[in-house]
């Protein structure tokens, strides 16, 4: 590029793309070349998510601490809690959409987090900006019981819980979270295999 710096798809040669310019004039081949594309650039995804959430540094949006600090502070007590990777990694992950989605930030983070984790734990992201309103909903005028719609859900007690031991207490300026590094494997680890996609053939019985 004009700029000199690399980006994302340059390094690929052009012998290693699809020949076709509408999808209806694609070929075995070509898409056999752009699976393989596909399976390098989500082998990345953990890398870019880091990136993202790096951008949540520096904006504190009126609280306490910033959106960064405010997700290392809910991951660190869940994992220091002893929940499994795959809920601290929703915990890390709970707020990425903060910068691109201010008014539906849980619909963002649950639809990253879905082909990677339980129906349990993506209930709770998707649904947990309700279920944290109950804390702060009624000094805005705004129904804090919102969440009573539902209630009886399976895993209503579960975003509940996730909400009140970790969610609304990450505020806390002098409390000693651990370092985005050190989230990074695990952050891998989750990401490294979709449980479901529509990509993902299903598995022959």
């Amino acid at each position: 590029m004009a700029d000199g710096h690399q980006h994302p798809g340059e390094h690929e040669r052009a012998h290693d793309r699809a020949k076709f310019h509408a999808m209806v004039d694609g070929t075995p081949q070509d898409w056999a070349i752009i699976a393989d594309a596909s399976v390098a650039f989500g082998r990345d995804l953990p890398k870019r998510l880091v990136s993202h959430l790096k951008l949540l540094q520096g904006d504190c949006g009126g609280f306490a601490i910033d959106r960064l600090d405010h997700s290392l502070q809910t991951a660190t007590r869940a994992f220091q809690d002893g929940r499994d990777e795959e809920y601290v990694v929703c915990a890390l992950l709970h707020d990425i959409g903060d910068i691109l989605g201010p008014r539906n930030h849980a619909d963002i983070a649950a639809a990253i987090l879905q082909p990677f984790v339980s129906e349990e734990n993506h209930w709770m992201v998707a649904h947990h900006a309700i279920f944290q309103g109950y804390y702060f909903f009624h000094h805005l005028g705004l129904d804090r019981d919102m969440r009573d719609q539902f209630r009886g859900h399976p895993s209503f007690e579960y975003t509940a819980q996730f909400c009140h031991i970790y969610d609304q207490e990450a505020f806390d300026p002098a409390y000693a979270s651990m370092p985005l590094e050190a989230f990074e494997p695990m952050l891998h680890r989750v990401m490294s295999t979709p449980k479901r996609s529509i990509y993902l053939r299903e598995a022959k019985s």
